[in-house]
């Protein structure tokens, strides 16, 4: 494998554009025997068909769309894969090799890269090619917060059913601790649970027939107990269940509303919700590998949408460029610009003049730094692990 088809943490790739004259043709050859040399980069041949030019005084105007499309874009590829990795809760490796773009790693499409004249017919005008794909990516950014919160609705209601099974014993449930025969159900008798804190169960042992004379003697049975206190069940006539509630509310034990019907519903409810919760998944996952290969797709060819109108108006008519894609450690990135800027001085000496670096704010260039030669970095922090 050679050093530009593999994806490393650390990769820097950039996409340089030097149109095909003589000079800058040997400074492409020097440029390959000295990142060779050094070790600071691989180059590879980066393919860009023949595209419409159109009206030229309207490049300024989409060469600036193009870079807002080309932050929009970015955002929505870190969203989706930081998506896939919150759905998806596995190890980071594993999400990375789901990943995909047209079916290949990511590396590996952006090093081979073909212009798709199906899905952006170069017939088409610029603004046109821009168009297509700001609807394909706004429209993808609006369905995954719709599918996000969906699916984050579902999971949300089955933690509140899990907080609650393994909850104190205020909220927990009961389906696997009280059975049937535990409570006294009749026409005239019913059996109320009570909550009594561990220092008071020799106060509740003592008076829990005192707090109503309908309270049926030595009924009372501790059921369950947690590091807090104690469950207890106890029967009493119906007709004393508010009497008992307030007098034990006084005496600070708590009643715990509990009926098996309700409690049937709500187990039958989250098995449900899990059900619908697996579906969901299987599903959401599907759809953001789909989409995230459209949109990663979706976003090389912006790029190569943006070479071409820089180098239109950088380097003039007729269209006669070459681009190439430069993948660099990130550590030697600085190295490698600075190489760039030497190599490739004579297409605009201003650039480099006293080595010094000035800020512009015109697209296609590296990190906003203007240099002679057409350069855009492909950022792969947005798939970064950290």
């Amino acid at each position: 494998m050679s050093p530009c088809e593999g994806l490393g943490v650390m990769t820097d790739l950039w996409l340089i554009s030097v149109p095909l004259d003589k000079a800058s043709l040997i400074s492409v050859e020097k440029l390959k025997r000295t990142i060779a040399k050094k070790n600071l980069a691989s180059c590879c041949r980066f393919s860009i068909p023949e595209l419409k030019v159109g009206i030229l005084d309207s490049l300024l105007s989409v060469s600036d769309d193009l870079s807002k499309l080309d932050t929009l874009t970015e955002s929505v590829i870190k969203k989706t894969y930081q998506c896939m990795r919150e759905v998806m809760e596995q190890s980071d490796d594993k999400v990375l090799e789901n990943a995909l773009a047209n079916g290949v790693d990511l590396m590996s499409y952006v090093t081979k890269f073909q212009w798709d004249k199906a899905k952006y017919p170069t017939a088409l005008s610029l603004p046109s090619l821009a168009d297509i794909i700001n609807k394909e990516v706004s429209l993808m950014e609006a369905e995954l917060k719709s599918r996000v919160l969906a699916y984050n609705s579902v999971k949300t209601s089955l933690q509140s059913f899990d907080h609650k099974t393994h909850g104190s014993l205020q909220t927990c449930s009961l389906n696997d601790i009280v059975r049937r025969e535990d409570l006294v159900v009749s026409e005239y008798l019913t059996t109320l649970l009570v909550l009594v804190s561990r220092g008071s169960y020799l106060q509740w042992e003592r008076t829990y027939e005192s707090l109503s004379q309908f309270v049926v003697p030595r009924s009372s049975r501790k059921l369950l107990e947690d590091g807090e206190g104690g469950l207890f069940a106890v029967t009493l006539f119906k007709r004393a269940v508010c009497e008992f509630k307030a007098k034990a509310l006084e005496s600070k034990f708590s009643v715990r509303e509990y009926s098996f019907d309700v409690e049937e519903k709500r187990q039958l409810e989250k098995k449900q919700l899990s059900v619908h919760k697996k579906e969901q998944y299987g599903i959401f996952v599907r759809w953001l590998k789909v989409n995230f290969s459209e949109v990663f797709v979706a976003w090389i060819h912006l790029k190569a949408l943006r070479v071409f109108v820089e180098s239109v108006l950088r380097y003039g008519l007729p269209v006669n460029y070459q681009a190439l894609l430069l993948q660099s450690d990130r550590k030697r990135s600085k190295k490698l610009r600075d190489e760039l800027s030497s190599l490739f001085m004579h297409l605009d000496p201003t650039a480099t003049a006293g080595k010094t670096e000035v800020s512009f704010d015109i697209p296609g260039i590296c990190q906003q730094e203007y240099s002679s030669v057409i350069c855009f970095h492909v950022n792969t922090n947005l798939l970064d692990l950290s």
